[in-house]
This record gives C-alpha cells, structure tokens and sequence, in this order.
C-alpha cells in the first residue's frame, strides 16, 4: 500500500480512536508545519513531507508509553510497506544520533532497546528526518510556536537531562539549514507565529 496523503490522515484518526489525546493535534500541526516548508525546498515533496509529520508519532496508538512508542510506530510503518515513515517514528527523536541522548523513559524490552541502540546508530538521515525533527519543535497541541517555546514545554514535561542544551543546539542547527534552504525564515511558513528579532 503507497503512503499517500489521505491514507495517513485515515490512520491518524483511527490512532486517535484507540488511545486520544493532545498527540493528535501536536501531530497535525507538525505535520502541516513540515508541509510548508517543504514546499519551499526543491528538493523536496510536500505531500510526503506532510505524511511523515502525521505519522512521527503513530506509535502512540498502543496507548500511553514513553520511548516505546517509537518502536511501536516504526513497527506499524513497516507492516506497511513504509519504510522511511518508519523510519522517523525513531529517528524524530535522535536529532543527535545516539540513544544515550534520549529523554524519556525506555519502557521496552532489552532486546527492542538494543535494536533500537543500532538503528539509531546506523540510520542514514536525510532532510525528510531532519525536517521532521524540527517541526517536531515548532508544534504544540494548540498551533505552531517558537522553538524556545517548545523546549521549555519538553523541559517542563520531561526536566532538563544533561543532553538537553546538545538537543537544543543541533535543532537550531537543523533550523539554520533550512533556512538557508528556503531562503529565509522558517517562521514565515508557520500562520502565527512571530518571530522574535532580537539578536
């Protein structure tokens, strides 16, 4: 079965079905997110990069876990014939390609830890992964934001982990990219979002 758009929003709604909460909006507006600047990269399709963000989180379907759901989702991609959405169900989380740099809880058995620890490790990521990682940062259930707004809500949520500053940075690095990709602000293509100028 191809990864289409409307094949992923039906399996968003049926996900929310299963185990509702805030992850579906958050979900929605990454994905939107990454379909806007997408659609500014040549290099890149806005219709997969809309499915991708939709999806980051399906594994959440399974009910409330921490970094089980990745595995869960790319599980659910894979059965599927969707590699690369699989694909980013984990490496969404991994900005920085090391397990160990993780901030939640691995609530999975060894042995799905220690596929994990080598997929992340050997995954080769593209600008789809690192795109996806970034609108990750720029969606909160109720729309888009500042990136510093997302991760004091992480930080929140999840405290501050001697990773987190490393995480922080390599987003911001991931936001330059693009920026220089699209030829300007990623904030532009976020409805809402004002951009703080002070430098």
């Amino acid at each position: 079965m191809e990864l289409n758009c409307r094949i992923a929003e039906t399996e968003l709604e049926w996900a929310g079905k299963l185990n509702p909460g805030k992850w579906i909006e958050h979900s929605r507006f990454v994905a939107l997110a990454c379909k806007n600047i997408a659609a500014q990269c040549e290099d890149l399709s806005a219709d997969q990069a809309y499915c991708f963000g939709l999806l980051h989180d399906i594994g959440r379907y399974a009910g409330v876990t921490s970094e089980k759901h990745l595995i869960d989702g790319y599980r659910f991609c894979m059965e599927r014939g969707w590699k690369k959405a699989a694909q980013i169900c984990i490496s969404h989380a991994f900005m920085i390609q090391d397990i160990e740099t993780s901030i939640g809880t691995f609530d999975v058995s060894d042995q799905d830890y220690l596929f994990m620890k080598h997929f992340i490790k050997n995954a080769v990521y593209d600008d789809y992964d690192r795109l996806v990682q970034l609108c990750d940062a720029l969606a909160l259930p109720s729309g888009f934001c500042l990136l510093e707004k997302r991760f004091v809500d992480v930080a929140i949520r999840y405290g501050t982990p001697p990773v987190t500053v490393a995480r922080w940075k390599k987003i911001l690095e991931i936001k330059m990219l693009f920026e220089e990709k699209i030829g300007g602000s990623i904030y532009k293509q976020l409805p809402g979002v004002v951009e703080n100028t002070f430098k």
